[in-house]
């Protein structure tokens, strides 16, 4: 195995014998692709020692929570909670400018274009579109940026991207949806912050947050 420059155990935010819930940092991939690159399920499995299942994914530039089931009956359990429509995901990210007004619900058709891999919005649905619903609000506005908390009711593919591109105020860094510039790094200042779900087993609500990354801007609106 490759030597990492971080601990894997590190990166775990919860775990238990049905669950393992990461804070998967910009630039991982959650799944393995045609790329070398270790993936954040490869990690997993390294450190469970044995198979585990992605409940959903998050981009590979973003950061943020991403929950792994340990065997198929959690698997089945959380992804019919998803389907429902059941499961609270809140993300954060810091777009320029301000969006107007500073609190909104966006409703969108998004389509899935698999040769450019983007997605693009319209205001009504077109052939093989699918609607997208998210809210904002803004949080903490900085000189040049400004922090959203965006609850995403559907999960569609670069969803929150395309639609806060579309809404007129681009991630910070995602020049793919009309950011000026991009990152030094190449990320995008898009976190996946918290989930809530049903869990497996005991049946009680849970919420798992993930601190944010550290860095000076992410640290100016004292989250954490």
């Amino acid at each position: 195995m490759e030597k990492l420059d971080f601990s894997i155990s590190d990166l775990i935010v919860y775990k238990d014998n049905q669950i393992i819930v990461f804070n998967k940092p910009s630039g991982m991939l959650t799944l393995s692709d045609e790329a070398d690159d270790k993936s954040l399920v490869d990690f997993a499995e390294i450190y469970c020692k044995h198979k585990v299942f992605a409940i959903h994914r998050l981009d590979r530039p973003a950061s943020g929570l991403v929950v792994f089931a340990k065997n198929k009956k959690a698997l089945t359990f959380l992804t019919d909670q998803l389907e429902k429509r059941t499961v609270a995901k809140k993300y954060l990210a810091w777009v320029s400018p301000t969006p107007n007004p500073k609190e909104k619900e966006l409703v969108h058709f998004l389509k899935r274009n698999g040769k450019v891999k983007k997605a693009f919005c319209s205001d009504n649905q077109v052939p093989g579109s699918k609607e997208a619903k998210l809210s904002y609000k803004t949080v903490f506005e900085s000189d040049n940026y400004c922090l959203l908390e965006v609850d995403l009711i559907t999960g569609r593919f670069h969803q929150i991207r395309a639609q806060l591109s579309t809404n007129g105020t681009p991630i910070k860094g995602d020049v793919k949806y009309g950011a000026r510039r991009s990152n030094p790094d190449r990320s995008i200042d898009l976190h996946a912050r918290s989930i809530t779900f049903i869990h497996p087993t005991n049946l009680t609500e849970q919420t798992i947050v993930a601190s944010v990354p550290d860095n000076p801007l992410w640290n100016s609106a004292q989250l954490d």
